[in-house]
């Protein structure tokens, strides 16, 4: 496959899952989309090895939340508006459960996301984040006590 057709068909596979990914991160639509993007021309430039669809996703995610902490480290991130309502969510059912996980911070967002909307297993999160796999399961036992105790005093 040459490599415009190989990009568009990477882009095909994996937009959706790094955009909701880095909304995750990131709580803004616009540099979501940057950070996507960014992952992507990441791709073009080191044309990385990757023989599965699974690593292909697994190193597109990682670019993606290693470019998404590039973003929050930012000085001009400071200066920003609040978060906007655009993250994606399926029901308004679902709105107390979003606002209770935009109120995690953004290494907690982006584990909890990795873990229950994308579907990967503590190491391979562990992996992406470039942290320790207990590390990530501390994480996750955490934020789900927090997310309970928000949950809860919710009417």
């Amino acid at each position: 496959m040459t490599e415009p057709n190989r990009l568009e068909a990477l882009v095909k596979a994996h937009q959706h899952t790094l955009y909701r990914a880095a909304c995750a991160v990131l709580g803004d639509a616009h540099e979501a989309e940057d950070a996507v993007q960014d992952a992507f021309l990441a791709w073009l430039e080191k044309a990385p090895f990757c023989p599965t669809g699974a690593q292909e996703r697994a190193w597109l995610l990682r670019v993606t939340v290693n470019n998404c902490k590039s973003r929050l480290r930012a000085p001009w991130r400071r200066r920003t508006a609040p978060l906007l309502d655009t993250y994606p969510a399926a029901e308004p059912q679902e709105y107390a459960a979003l606002d209770a996980v935009l109120a995690l911070p953004p290494k907690e967002r982006a584990t909890v996301h990795l873990f229950y909307y994308e579907g990967y297993q503590t190491a391979e999160i562990a992996a992406i984040l470039g942290e320790r796999e207990g590390t990530v399961r501390s994480r996750l036992s955490r934020c789900r006590k927090k997310l309970r105790d928000i949950l809860d005093d919710t009417p």
